[in-house]
């Protein structure tokens, strides 16, 4: 497959060389062009919301000690998980 467009995050057609994303991107930036990535991430809104409300939730009832612990075990997880 050779001289195919890369796709973005989102779906979109990107440049494939690094100076024509940049310019791509450039024209984005100052309204030249309009970013042709779509919006629909194909995530429910309704659920994303209420997972938002869920986390802020979860965060009023812990702790700080609670919090620090949480946040310790994060930590060490991703050092582990990085001198593999």
């Amino acid at each position: 497959m050779v001289g195919a467009m890369p796709k973005s995050p989102k779906g979109g057609k990107r440049p494939a060389d690094v100076i024509g994303n940049a310019v791509h991107v450039m024209r984005i930036a100052t309204g030249e062009i309009e970013d042709d990535t779509p919006t629909d991430d194909g995530k429910d809104q309704a659920a994303v919301g209420l997972g938002k409300e869920g986390g802020a939730a979860r965060a009023a009832k812990l702790t700080a000690d609670e919090r620090a612990d949480i946040a310790r075990k994060a930590a060490a997880k991703r050092w582990a998980d990085s001198k593999r």
